[in-house]
């Protein structure tokens, strides 16, 4: 499914007119994104956990050369499903 089609379903589902659905898809998506700039975790009960982890530094290897190149420290994003979604998606 890609943002169109998810904003078409949430149209249909809550009544709304396609454009007002997409300014609400957007809207969640800015304040999610904007929850995890700041470095916070957006937690949906029942659907899942955003957060943003750490990733330490390390060394890895150029699969080409076999040189080794250094791979520095980065933040992730991580979703992590909640038991409802689970619950769904393995009945």
């Amino acid at each position: 499914m890609n943002k169109q089609e998810l904003v078409n379903k949430v149209a249909e589902l809550s009544g709304l007119s396609k454009a007002n659905a997409d300014t609400a898809v957007a809207a969640l998506f800015d304040a999610i994104t904007d929850a995890l700039k700041q470095g916070e975790e957006v937690r949906m009960v029942g659907f899942g956990t955003f957060s943003v982890s750490q990733r330490a530094a390390k060394e890895g290897r150029n699969p080409r050369t076999g040189e080794t190149i250094a791979i520095a420290a980065a933040k992730a994003v991580k979703f992590t499903a909640g038991k409802g979604l689970k619950d769904t998606v393995n009945p």
